[in-house]
Parts: C-alpha cells; structure tokens; sequence
C-alpha cells in the first residue's frame, strides 16, 4: 500500500483547467437562510461566490490530472478534496442566518464520475475539463450530497 502512495506522488499529471457551468440556481433564501450564495471550497476558504438568484454561474479553477497504471484517477489542485481514491470538488452554499454568514450545504461533484474517454482527450489535448450541472433540486432547494452523472454532465472544454 506504501509504494503504491509512493507511486502515485510521481505519476505523471497534466495541468488542465476545470470550468464549471451551472445553470437554474435555487434563489436567494433556503429555510431560514438568506442572501444565500455558492462558491468554491478551496481548503477552508469559499471563493468566487455567486449570489442565489443569478440567472447561471461559471467557475474555474487549476486541475491536475493523471491516471495511475491501475486506472485510477489522479487529481490535485486548490479546489480538490477527499481521498486519492475519491477525490471531488465542493460548491458550497453559504447564507445569513441570524446575521452571520455560515455555510450550510455543500454539493461533491465526484471526479471519479468524468467518463474515461473524456478523461482521456483532456490528458491528450490539455483542453479544459468541463462540468455542467443545474443547481435546483426536485425540492427546489440548493443541490447537495455526492453529484455524479446523470446529474452532472463531464466534456471537454
């Protein structure tokens, strides 16, 4: 298990770009949150933050991505979290309750959801990868919890 960690520290790892697109966001307010809006985690910090009502939202951020020998998708940059196996990015949704801001939602788009041939062209071509995704529940509430396809579509950009 040690060498294969080894192992992955040096595969090697195109930079790339991640845009996000999202359209039909849920409006400003959320149960007892207001004035909500999303944004990027990257670390602890919420950046590129787009109020609740906008009518679509893109994002982009730095991505590093390879594949290990065995298949497994190898991802790094500000805005990646989780395990190497599981790695995802989180859009988080923030809003005023009791006037302080505090996040209360947060939505995965899991990487390990980007097609393999999608993956591919990205690494062959360095094009941007690509997510799409609507921000609206069935509920009409904000999206959150693990987001993989069909809920997302992955291309490339």
């Amino acid at each position: 298990m040690l060498l294969r960690l080894l192992l992955q520290e040096f595969a090697v790892m195109r930079r790339v770009g991640l845009r996000i697109v999202a359209s039909r966001l849920p409006g400003r307010t959320c149960g007892l949150h207001e004035a909500i809006a999303v944004g990027l985690q990257e670390g602890k910090a919420f950046t590129q933050l787009v109020d609740g009502d906008a009518p679509a939202a893109t994002w982009d951020t730095p991505l590093e991505l390879g594949r290990h020998d065995d298949g497994v998708l190898l991802a790094r940059g500000p805005a990646v979290h989780g395990p190497r196996v599981e790695r995802f990015v989180y859009l988080a949704w923030l809003g005023d309750l009791g006037g302080e801001r505090r996040m209360f939602r947060r939505a995965k788009l899991q990487l390990d959801g980007v097609p393999a041939d999608v993956l591919d062209e990205v690494l062959a071509t360095g094009r941007p990868l690509v997510a799409e995704l609507g921000l609206t529940d069935a509920k009409g509430e904000p999206v959150c919890a693990s987001v993989r396809p069909p809920r997302v579509r992955w291309s490339v950009g």
